[in-house]
């Protein structure tokens, strides 16, 4: 049955269930850090073709229409997809099978009745969102049209939602997969037949392309047989709704405040300001955010599934902290000693300034990555108004502080401000998080913490004084160090070194073939 396969078993072959538990977060991380890497390649290629077939109007037309679509199905959507991930996997961790069937109908259906409200709200609003947007009615027909989009994303969204919490990583994974590369075939001749025209087929093409792609795997999961009645639907949703309201205002919280401070740096240092913190931004962002995404798939479907029992949720709490520090930590290593090689190759030499503020920025990751798997405790045990409060004040302060940072010191107090920001949410998380759940920081947590901070920032402090080819020849011999002990480590963990061997026998058994 498919439906035994959904929760891996805790222990391997081995009968060694830390080392089991380590190699799901590594498969996990590698099998979905790999679909990102894979979207943002099919996002690139998409954008040249659109460059070149449409032109800069083509791109911009395009952005314009996804920023507003966007912004309503994040609100009209409820966070539903999110919450739902953590009841279904609550379900299949207490092996329920009656919940389990009650929580994914109850999902399937709020996801109609959220993606008709998108639908609904972006059809209303076409007029409007036309001049709002474009400055004029001619694009109110496009965003009606649009508004399909609303419905069959959500129902996508409920559906991979179902994929993740039943764990079913590969088929989350070719769905991802095969929705970016079938959404990008069906689009190129659409807009090379139809130019400008070709953008709001494409766009509807691509969600009914990923609506039935997640839906023909969603349905390879045998979920077990319920009745519910409308009311008894509505009912059991609720619960749903609200913790998907908490994530849906602090998202909408987390966009005002990132608008407050890009306003603020524009009207206090001008657009160029603007242009060199995004870019910043954009180069760390982009580079330790696949680690963060990519873990994520796995991490808050297992969390939700033992959310029941303390010392479980601090041990995997702790394991993928260590595994979250250990891939980071070479990654921030090149990323502070290349910057401005990166900087020059993505941009041009007119960024160079901003490599101080971006490497002050990538030191407050390795922060986030310490207290990043902690922060889910709190919706993995549906613990709203904690995880509400500590996500709102950690915004407000963010705000305040890089306001300050930015008013006193410019771009580089800003960044210095983002290792602040990240130490009060450090803080108050792990103040909520022990006293409520009695979690704690295992000691080899705490030893890799302290091995990478302190890694990180000789290798910061070096790229100040040195620059040129002695900062590349010392960043290059750190940089060896830093990964050299992550794989190590990660050797003790996975066992990586027989994997490896295998795999080099395997190669040269065939070319000797």
């Amino acid at each position: 049955m498919e439906q035994s396969e959904n929760i891996p078993k805790t222990e391997s072959v081995s009968g060694n269930p830390e080392q089991s538990s380590y190699r799901q977060i590594f498969k996990a991380t590698s099998l979905f850090g790999g679909v990102q890497v894979f979207q943002i390649l099919i996002g690139i290629i998409r954008t040249k073709f659109v460059a070149v077939l449409l032109g800069t109007a083509g791109v911009g037309i395009m952005g314009l229409f996804n920023a507003p679509l966007q912004l309503i199905l994040s609100v009209t959507g409820l966070g539903i997809t999110f919450s739902a991930v953590r009841d279904i996997a609550e379900a299949y961790g207490n092996d329920d099978q009656t919940r389990i069937g009650q929580t994914v109908m109850t999902l399937r259906r709020w996801s109609w009745f959220a993606g008709i409200l998108g639908m609904l709200v972006t059809a209303s609003l076409a007029p409007l969102l036309s001049k709002w947007t474009f400055g004029n009615s001619e694009y109110t027909w496009a965003f009606v049209w649009l508004s399909i989009t609303m419905l069959m994303q959500t129902i996508s969204n409920g559906q991979r939602s179902l994929l993740q919490a039943g764990r079913r990583l590969k088929y989350l994974a070719r769905a991802s997969v095969w929705g970016s590369l079938l959404g990008l075939l069906t689009s190129v001749p659409l807009y090379y037949f139809f130019g400008v025209k070709g953008i709001v087929p494409s766009l509807i093409l691509t969600a009914a392309t990923s609506l039935i792609l997640s839906w023909f795997y969603a349905e390879k999961i045998e979920i077990p047989p319920v009745k519910m009645s409308f009311r008894e639907t509505i009912v059991s949703g609720k619960n749903m709704v609200k913790l998907g309201l908490v994530i849906t205002v602090t998202g909408i919280i987390g966009f005002l405040t990132g608008y407050i401070l890009n306003a603020f740096i524009s009207r206090t240092g001008g657009v160029d300001q603007v242009g060199l913190y995004n870019a910043g931004w954009s180069v760390i962002g982009q580079s330790t955010g696949l680690v963060f995404a990519a873990m994520t798939t796995d991490y808050f479907p297992r969390l939700s599934s033992i959310n029941s029992d303390d010392k479980k949720i601090t041990a995997l709490v702790n394991q993928q902290a260590v595994m979250v520090l250990l891939i980071l930590m070479p990654i921030i290593v090149f990323l502070i000693v290349a910057l401005p090689l990166l900087i020059r190759l993505l941009y041009s030499s007119a960024f160079l300034p901003m490599v101080t503020f971006a490497s002050w920025m990538v030191i407050g990751i390795i922060l986030k990555g310490l207290v990043w798997p902690v922060g889910f405790i709190f919706p993995a045990k549906g613990d709203l108004k904690v995880f509400g409060g500590i996500e709102i004040s950690a915004m407000i302060f963010n705000i305040i502080i890089n306001i300050l940072g930015y008013m006193f010191y410019g771009l580089e107090g800003l960044g210095v401000s983002y290792i602040v920001g990240y130490v009060f949410g450090l803080t108050i998380t792990l103040y909520f998080a022990h006293r409520k759940y009695h979690f704690v920081y295992a000691g080899e947590t705490i030893r890799t913490f302290v091995i990478s901070i302190l890694v990180i920032i000789t290798v910061f402090v070096l790229s100040i004084f040195f620059n040129g080819a002695v900062r590349y020849t010392i960043g290059i011999i750190v940089l060896g160090a830093a990964t050299l002990y992550s794989f190590l480590e990660l050797d003790k963990k996975l066992g990586l070194k027989p994997v490896i061997k295998d795999f080099v026998s395997s190669v040269f058994r065939r070319k000797q073939i």
